[in-house]
């Protein structure tokens, strides 16, 4: 076996991880098993313990003793956390109209990805090999697309062109062993910047084998004999061992290479690699080669058994003797079963140590298994319909069996007949994208495969996009073309048959945060990207166009295809008739104005998918995993083990995607990856006794708190006899009727939701699960599998438990208690207090586990009424077990943050007042901002009340802590005047006694007094926030200075040239090129090194003419200018989030390095009842450690080093409104306007127009624009109205001040640029509240 040190280079670990499927070739242990002893190693942390009595008080003695020797760990976070960040920087986008080889690099355009498209597709299966080259040509003619072209595309190109000479071309063998040896060429010259990897060789290797033995008798005279490629080889580094154990290598051709490589070594006298190569054994043996096989269980097929009326008069034996000789059959399940554990047996044997077989069948079998169960089912409904007239409804799956015979016969034919076709058109350089070609795309998959992905996705989209019975058209093509997409590149997974990577086990004694664990992380996952990336085939990623079009071709055939029988009975003549409709239908409804073109579900399909089993409209990709996930190794590669998944929720942003695949290359996302990791590897159990609560009233079809019923129980709205009449009972029908066809409809739509989860539940009662996450762009982690996981709803949670158990102990029983009561909703008192309402409440929770359905039911009024009944079981359950301190639970028990948001806020800012307000602070008994806002408001009503104000005499006594708390909770996060104002009418109408008529007006009047008094209580938060916001809006506005000296040449460039002698033309750049030109994004790094990018940009659509409608859809691969507005809008809010993003990933990765088992809903932490004391000190320290960083001062930092190059147009500063924010005078931005060229003077350098002024007043709405979509209104102040002010002001004018700021003693200015970092206000002034104190609260998470 090669030996490996520990300082073995990337390249030589990466090139020696060998496919156990062929050769028993030497594996590193490193990527798969422990860790090195050095990994083993303490941290080198010095600190000592801290002192008892900074240890909380609720914490027991041996957990006092774990948090002083945890001390050394917590200083690695904080050594962590205050070291110098990796920023990823990237340049931000060009305009649309302009290019450059750096921004191609960095952002390759729609085109260039189709392009790789339609490669990728001809070249799989050699569909059309010589249209692929001729694309490929053209890209290496003009250089595009360098940063997504890589060398597993080439090896591709290679394989390719070999299988042409041996099969698919072999007259024109030796053309295309040329071009073969010709691409070989260019790679290794170094002509297209693209360099061989391991793979090349193995793929030469293999062409110079076929082309020198009797496969393929021709003669090429550019290629090289073995020795020229093992010397380069050599020359690159890369081990023989690992070529010629390369997956495109056959067991007999890896021996004949191993021969002749061996010579040409000891003909060059390396002797080291003729060692290497004798390392290469044959393949590897089988396992199971001498256990015999199983007989399975056999019955008498139906239709050969006869009826007892049939059979003679026969004895026992006789008629045993007559049973043996009918026709016998399998049963179902049970050759279903052996079918599919065939590709288990074979995994056994190539990967003996592969622990996720059972998960890659799951994957790998999923549309197989979803034909079986189809046509079982419809034989199953066909056999019982022969001797039963009971089944006079039919049954959802025989309808998808049957539109799936129709559909897989029709896109046969219909493929068949496009590739005829396309094959007959000349290569066009339109073809790659305006006139694009289909037979490539639907050739990637068999029939059968594409049209049960076209029923399954449409059936799974059903009510989605606030569609009911619907989805909307643009989703649902997008959607069916990307699961086309995602399963070609899975099965290319599958193929490829690679072994999945295990994360090292981090020991106890060693963290992830000091420079050693980093490192070793670091080196890690970089070989295990590489690994994964290097042994799987080159795919494309597919455009918004190629999957629109595929989408359209699939959906609009099974439109075709798909019909119901619908029966009903005639009302006038009493008969049961019956018609044949369409399944689905195209249609077209308004929404905000606009129409939208939908897809519908006809009604009778729509209602057997939400009574009937479902199953068959589940993905693997929508399910739990039997295994842990694979670990996150780059931005694309973790997660599930065949179906591709990105680590990040994109939507529609190139330039996320761009920082993450930077970033991740760069080694700077490891400890996001690895806290990715800890939640994905947390094992759960479905909980039976709730699940069997849950069957039970879900099968009655009744409604059941927030289980809908199967039939809607409303009564329908009763039409008045005066409608005709009279114009207000015509409107309160119509409005009262328009709500009952919604809650209808949403009725309806729940009851499909339950149905997923109650489905899914029953298929994985037996199994342990666990839960891949990925996370949005803020940072913040959700699970994959969307219908059942644990940031759900109630009953979600309700049905799952953790698969591990541990001992309650004595805190841990108390732990449960207060947990119980917190999910009944008496959260607000002491912990003493909330033990004591479960001791006053113990008859009715025994009550509650004995007799759920049918006793008093007092867990039903819980809050989270699912929940509490499994608390309700498992404290029963402890304290019958006789010793309930020792009884071993499992339970989830949840920490959740006060107001979390508001708590990052006041810890930023040091505020004292705040931080009292959300428990920071040490105090008795656990604060309540939502209570104590409502009371100021309550204060601000009675002092209106004597005023005799209307709307305060009718809310006086009424603002509860519900009315406020949506609001309080939001403002944080930037909710405006619009967004609150609905938030307190909805809660205003569910307490019904406020007038619907008055609802609106109250809720003016009552927001604007919620908002004064949160500004009053959080005036520290309100001063970062404004900050924030500010430094993001000047952000949006800026541009790099390189990019505003290109811009200015251009236009230059446009003009005429200057007459000989006469002065130098002003260099400028016209006004109405600005808006065009402002492309930068606000950009940060969270602490664990996670770039974010707004993806806030102006919508460009692009026009997708489709068979079914003309589509819309956004290209994300052209980036259009930035929307300052909701750039510093939403800054606030984001940036709030990474950070509790990053709070809740260090005490994830501290809960594992110690053992604790741990789950997360963004801000409640959950763990086991007796681990809850040590996970509570994590969470403080960590917080601590988060805070002690000085988080906005590197925030500050960190946009002085990233625009520090960046400059601000001075027209884009001239409304009085933002020079009053930056505190600067227009006069004295002279001083800050940037000089070009030294020989340039300044009144040469800036903005041209006709008439400036003139531009900068048509351009002022654009700079304070107000998204009115979605917020048609704000208000000048957000304070307290005035006596007698309007409660309603109507918009103000344009303010005058404006035009005297234009045209006052500055207007010169206006012309000019600014340096950003000139710009950026200082941060505020840190208050006096010091973060250790939240150490000793107790209600800080609780």
């Amino acid at each position: 076996m090669i030996p490996l040190t520990r300082r073995s280079s990337s390249r030589k670990l990466e090139t020696t991880l060998l496919s156990c499927s062929r050769q028993n070739l030497p594996r590193p242990a490193r990527l798969y098993s422990s860790p090195s002893k050095r990994n083993q190693a303490p941290a080198l942390a010095t600190a000592t313990a801290p002192p008892v009595n900074d240890i909380p008080s609720y914490m027991t003695s041996a957990q006092r003793t774990g948090s002083a020797a945890s001390s050394v760990h917590m200083d690695g976070i904080h050594s962590f956390l205050r070291r110098r960040m990796p920023y990823t920087l990237l340049p931000p986008p060009l305009p649309d109209d302009t290019s450059s080889a750096l921004n191609d690099f960095y952002f390759p355009d729609s085109p260039i990805q189709d392009s790789l498209a339609v490669i990728d597709a001809c070249l799989h299966g050699c569909y059309d090999v010589p249209r692929a080259k001729f694309v490929f040509s053209q890209l290496r003619e003009k250089r595009q697309g360098e940063a997504i072209v890589q060398p597993r595309l080439y090896n591709l190109f290679l394989e390719s062109y070999l299988e042409m000479a041996l099969e698919k071309d072999a007259q024109n063998g030796s053309t295309w062993l040329e071009d073969a040896w010709a691409l070989y060429e260019a790679m290794e010259n170094g002509e297209d910047k693209v360099a061989p990897a391991a793979s090349t060789y193995a793929i030469m290797l293999k062409i110079w084998l076929k082309s020198n033995s009797m496969e393929l008798p021709v003669t090429v005279s550019s290629e090289r004999s073995p020795s020229d490629l093992l010397r380069c080889m050599i020359n690159r580094h890369i081990p023989v061992t690992t070529v010629v154990a390369d997956r495109v290598l056959t067991s007999g051709d890896a021996g004949e290479i191993v021969q002749h490589l061996s010579r040409a070594a000891a003909e060059l006298g390396l002797i080291h690699v003729i060692t290497e190569l004798g390392q290469a054994e044959s393949i590897a043996a089988d396992p199971l080669k001498d256990v015999p096989d199983i007989v399975p269980v056999r019955r008498a097929k139906l239709g050969s058994i006869p009826f007892a009326t049939d059979l003679p008069d026969l004895s026992m034996e006789e008629l045993a003797a007559e049973a043996s000789e009918l026709e016998q059959e399998m049963p179902f399940n049970i050759s279903n079963l052996r079918k599919h554990l065939a590709e288990v047996a074979y995994a056994q044997r190539v990967l003996p140590d592969d622990a996720a077989a059972r998960q890659k069948l799951l994957e790998a079998s999923v549309y197989d298994l979803a034909v079986h169960r189809l046509r079982h089912e419809a034989e199953k409904l066909d056999e019982l319909g022969l001797n039963t007239q009971s089944l006079l409804q039919p049954h959802l799956q025989k309808w998808m069996f049957e539109w799936h015979g129709k559909l897989q016969k029709r896109l046969a034919a219909e493929i068949a007949l496009i590739i005829e076709e396309e094959a007959s058109l000349p290569l066009n350089n339109l073809d790659n994208h305006t006139r694009m070609r289909l037979g490539p795309f639907l050739s990637l998959l068999k029939p059968e495969k594409l049209s049960l992905i076209s029923i399954l996705e449409l059936m799974r989209l059903q009510g989605t996009g606030g569609v009911n019975e619907g989805m909307k058209t643009a989703r649902a093509l997008l959607t069916v073309g990307k699961a086309v997409e995602m399963e070609y590149k899975a099965e290319i997974l599958k193929k490829n048959n690679i072994h999945v990577p295990q994360t090292p086990a981090r020991p106890n004694d060693s963290g992830y945060f000091t420079k050693r664990a980093f490192k070793e992380l670091q080196e890690w996952r970089q070989n295990a990207a590489n690994y994964m990336e290097e042994t799987q085939d080159w795919t494309s990623d597919w455009t918004h166009a190629v999957r629109a079009r595929v989408g359209s071709f699939l959906v609009d055939s099974l439109m075709d295809v798909a019909i119901v029988t619908r029966n009903a009975v005639d009302k006038r003549t009493g008969e049961q008739v019956s018609e044949d409709q369409p399944a689905f239908y195209h249609s077209y409804e308004y929404l905000r104005g606009h129409k939208l073109g939908v897809i519908r579900l006809n009604p009778v399909v729509a209602d057997r998918l939400a009574k009937d089993d479902i199953k068959a409209t589940l993905h693997p990709r929508h399910l739990p995993m039997l295994i842990k996930p694979k670990p996150w190794v780059s931005h694309d590669e973790g997660g599930y083990v065949f179906n591709k998944t990105s680590v990040m929720r994109l939507k529609d942003t190139q330039e996320q995607l761009t920082y993450l695949r930077h970033a991740s290359a760069a080694g700077h996302m490891e400890h996001v990856f690895a806290g990715l990791d800890v939640l994905g590897s947390t094992p759960w159990k479905i909980n039976r006794e709730i699940f069997d609560v849950v069957l039970q009233v879900w099968n009655s079809g009744e409604r059941f708190g927030k289980i809908p019923p199967s039939t809607f129980d409303k009564q329908e709205p009763v039409k008045p006899a005066n409608y005709e009449t009279d114009v207000l009972a015509k409107s309160t029908y119509l409005r009262e009727m328009r709500e009952w066809q919604l809650e209808k409809a949403n009725n309806h739509s729940n009851r499909c939701s339950v149905n997923y989860k109650v489905e899914i539940a029953r298929a994985f009662l037996a199994d342990t699960m666990y839960l891949p996450h990925n996370i949005d762009f803020r940072g913040r982690a959700y699970p994959i599998p969307p219908h059942l996981n644990h940031i759900g709803d109630d009953l979600s949670r309700g049905l799952m438990k953790f698969a591990e158990a541990k001992p309650l102990g004595a805190s841990g029983l108390r732990w449960l208690k207060i947990h119980l009561a917190n999910l009944y909703g008496y959260d607000k008192g002491s912990f003493d207090e909330r033990v004591q309402f479960v001791h006053d409440h113990i008859s009715d929770i025994y009550d509650s586990a004995e007799k759920p359905t049918d006793g008093q039911g007092w867990w039903k009024n819980a809050d989270d009424a699912w929940q509490c009944l499994a608390a309700c079981k498992e404290l029963r359950a402890a304290l019958e077990s006789g010793d309930p301190e020792a009884f071993v639970s499992n339970l989830p028990v949840h920490q959740d943050g006060t107001c979390n948001g508001l708590q990052h806020y006041a810890a930023l800012g040091g505020d004292m007042k705040g931080a009292k307000q959300v428990n920071l602070d040490v105090t008795d008994r656990p604060a309540d901002v939502y209570t104590h806002v409502a009371d100021m408001v309550e204060s601000l009503i009675k002092a209106d009340v004597e005023k005799g104000d209307k709307y305060a005499q009718m809310l006086q006594g009424k603002v509860s802590r519900k009315v406020v708390k949506q609001t309080v909770m939001t403002t944080v996060y930037g909710v405006t005047y619009v967004g609150a104002r609905s938030q307190i009418e909805k809660q205003l109408r569910e307490r019904g006694d406020i007038a619907p008529s008055e609802a609106w007006s109250a809720a003016a009047y009552l927001t604007k007094n919620v908002i004064f008094c949160i500004g009053d209580l959080f005036s520290g938060a309100k001063k970062i926030q404004s900050w924030l916001t500010l430094s993001a809006r000047l952000i949006s506005k800026s541009m790099p200075r390189e990019r505003v000296e290109e811009a200015i040449e251009a236009f230059t460039k446009k003009k005429p040239t200057d007459a000989p002698g006469s002065a130098p033309s002003r260099r400028v750049l016209p006004v109405s090129r600005l808006p065009k030109e402002m492309m930068t994004s606000v950009v940060w790094t969270t602490p664990l090194g996670l770039p974010i990018v707004q993806p806030y940009r102006k919508t460009k659509r692009r026009q997708i003419m489709t068979s079914i409608q003309t589509v819309f859809i956004s290209d994300p691969n052209s980036p259009s200018e930035v929307n300052p507005t909701k750039q510093s809008s939403a800054f606030p809010p984001n940036f709030i989030h990474s950070l509790d993003a990053t709070h809740m990933m260090l005490t994830a990765l501290e809960c594992s390095r110690r053992g604790i088992t741990f789950a997360s809903v963004h801000d409640s932490y959950w763990t086991h009842a007796g681990s809850i004391d040590e996970m509570n000190t994590i969470i403080r320290d960590t917080f601590i450690a988060l805070h002690e960083s000085d988080v906005l001062t590197r925030l500050h930092q960190e946009f002085i080093d990233r625009y520090k190059d960046y400059q601000v147009p001075v027209m884009a500063l001239r409304s009085k409104t933002m020079l009053d924010r930056l505190k600067i005078q227009l006069n004295a931005l002279s001083a800050l306007a940037v000089l070009g060229d030294a020989n340039i003077p300044s009144e040469q350098i800036g903005l041209e127009g006709e008439d400036l002024e003139l531009a900068l007043d048509a351009e002022d709405a654009e700079v304070d624009e107000v998204e009115t979509a979605d917020e048609p209104e704000t208000p000048q102040k957000l304070g307290r109205p005035k006596k007698g002010e309007q409660r309603n002001p109507k918009p103000k004018s344009k303010p005058k001040e404006r035009e005297v700021v234009l045209r006052g003693e500055g207007g010169g200015v206006m012309s000019r640029f600014v340096n950003l970092v000139d710009l950026l206000p200082p941060l505020p002034k840190k208050g006096e509240f010091d973060v250790k104190r939240i150490r000793d609260s107790k209600y800080f998470f609780s």
